[in-house]
């Protein structure tokens, strides 16, 4: 991992930073990610358009599935491996309808609760709690399913995911991924779990209501559509009316009826996204993380995502006070670098600490 952000990036990083506006001592991202510029103007195109009364909701179908395209590009798997919807705790939820009764699911300690909660709603089965670092040391022949945040949203620490898969392998376990604090900063490979889920609206910079869930052919058998609505179905416009159901053969059974202002967005935030090297936007990210934290005397964290304690916010409050964007999550404060941050973000975050 770099300890310092590159000086030197491609032609089409360059190109994506310059989409977005004065984003300085923004380093909010991990609550929510700032839209490009092509993104807002869509935006603001399809408001007219509606307003006009030049707008019909079949008009939106080829967005859908233009966004699907550039999803399935930036995760690697095909667009049939994808199904759309709105919230990742939605998504798990049918993830965890599909638990055989007396079964055992393994999460992580201190996990975002959307890829929690779905399973403790489960008196039947048996849902356990390890840290993240023994995730994969944890699974054992009795673990049906494995659920953890590819990047842990309190802490930033990324998951071993090789070390999980391989264990999850050994023991004839499935494996589910939330990526939402991975996609667009972190490669990610979705071709290698059984299910992932990503809610766009934070790295992938688009607006809330977007997100994605990816289906291996073999789990897909698993998992029953029971969200099942007029735009899971294989024809949509001639499919919409019961009694009889007729659902797409492949992961698009399991889509919701889309929000279709954000979908515009969405188009545009991640085709951008998928047509760059997220290894290079994660060695920038990472880097200036890594200097944050030589600044602040800490370990190095290589992460994009960077915490230190701070129970009582009173770090927080001073970068507040200083115009700093940033959060707090479980008595730390959360520091997230995208593409749009430089070695200024970090100079600003020690002047307001007083550093």
């Amino acid at each position: 991992m770099p300890s310092a952000a590159p000086t030197l990036i491609s032609p089409a990083l360059d190109n994506a930073i310059s989409q977005f506006g004065d984003a300085s001592g923004y380093l909010a991202v991990a609550s929510i990610g700032l839209p490009p510029r092509a993104a807002v103007t869509a935006m603001k195109a399809d408001l007219d358009a509606w307003f006009a009364a030049d707008r019909d909701p079949q008009g939106y179908d080829a967005i859908i599935e233009r966004t699907r395209a550039s999803f399935a590009s930036l995760v690697g798997v095909t667009p049939d491996r994808v199904a759309a919807g709105s919230q990742t705790s939605v998504m798990t939820s049918l993830l965890a309808a599909a638990v055989p009764v007396g079964a055992e699911v393994l999460c992580v300690d201190g996990d975002f609760s959307s890829i929690v909660f779905p399973f403790l709603q489960r008196s039947d089965i048996r849902v356990r709690n390890v840290p993240i670092e023994a995730l994969a040391e944890s699974i054992t022949d009795e673990t049906w399913l494995v659920s953890f945040s590819l990047v842990q949203s309190s802490t930033g620490v990324v998951a071993d995911s090789s070390a999980i898969r391989e264990a999850a392998a050994r023991h004839g376990a499935f494996t589910f991924c939330d990526v939402t604090q991975a996609a667009g900063v972190l490669p990610v490979d979705a071709s290698q779990f059984d299910a992932t889920a990503c809610h766009t609206y934070k790295w992938l910079c688009s607006p809330r209501g977007v997100a994605f869930m990816t289906l291996s052919t073999r789990f897909q058998e698993f998992v029953r559509p029971l969200q099942a609505g007029w735009y899971a179905g294989d024809d949509v416009w001639q499919s919409c009316y019961g009694p009889e159901m007729h659902l797409a053969k492949d992961a698009r059974r399991f889509d919701v009826s889309p929000a279709w202002q954000a979908w515009v967005g969405a188009e545009e935030a991640i085709a951008l996204f998928a047509g760059l090297d997220i290894a290079e936007v994660w060695a920038r990210a990472s880097g200036l993380g890594d200097q944050l934290c030589d600044a602040l005397g800490i370990p190095q964290q290589h992460q994009a995502i960077v915490t230190w304690a701070d129970p009582d916010r009173s770090d927080l409050d001073r970068l507040i006070a200083a115009g700093i964007r940033a959060s707090g999550r479980a008595g730390r404060l959360r520091a997230s670098f995208h593409l749009w941050n430089t070695e200024k973000d970090v100079a600003a975050v020690l002047t307001a600490l007083e550093r």
